[in-house]
């Protein structure tokens, strides 16, 4: 994807404004299997995926709970660490070969503070990750998990042919056994 594409998706910026926004980012690419954000850590970078997969989890007793994935135009950040400057909650593991953009996260917060443009741009994007998980936490609570399958493939239908399916199962709440029923049911 597209830097441009994916910024001016957030909020549409003036020229200007997204030349210095563009001006403090930069490409970087990550194997498979890089855990790019850590629990309990103040992480003080922004990713948007140009291309790859991620997943964020996780883990309570001993078991990974996946409960986001990632794929091109996404963001990866720890929204604790953002907005709080505290240590985030989730992990965030890359699930294929990864080309990202990354952005220090006191670089763009400097930017907030000298073009309105950028701080408008801040704010819609913080409000579009809220709306996100709020949408994700309704659907955990209502949707049974074959609903919430249909939804995942009415969404992102390449997700599941990308993703290995007991992250799927854990992303649904439930074993590689159920979501295998489901599987079958659908077809």
């Amino acid at each position: 994807m597209i830097l441009d594409a994916i910024l001016n998706n957030v909020y549409r910026l003036p020229a200007p404004a997204l030349q210095a926004l563009k001006g403090i980012i930069r490409e970087t690419e990550y194997p498979k299997c890089t855990l790019l954000i850590r629990a309990n850590k103040v992480e003080d970078r922004i990713y948007f995926i140009k291309k790859g997969i991620a997943r964020a989890f996780a883990t309570r007793q001993e078991r990974d709970v996946t409960f986001w994935f990632g794929k091109e135009g996404d963001v990866l950040l720890s929204m604790r660490s953002y907005v709080d400057q505290q240590p985030g909650y989730e992990n965030i593991t890359l699930i294929e070969d990864c080309f990202l953009f990354e952005l220090h996260t006191p670089d763009l917060m400097q930017l907030y503070k000298t073009d309105i443009d950028i701080a408008n741009w801040g704010r819609k994007f913080a409000e579009r990750e809220l709306i996100k998980t709020e949408r994700r936490l309704i659907n955990l609570q209502i949707g049974t998990a074959k609903q919430r399958y249909e939804e995942l493939l009415a969404e992102n239908p390449t997700l599941v042919q990308r993703v290995p399916v007991g992250y799927i199962a854990s992303y649904l709440g439930i074993s590689a056994v159920s979501l295998s029923r489901i599987r079958a049911e659908l077809r």
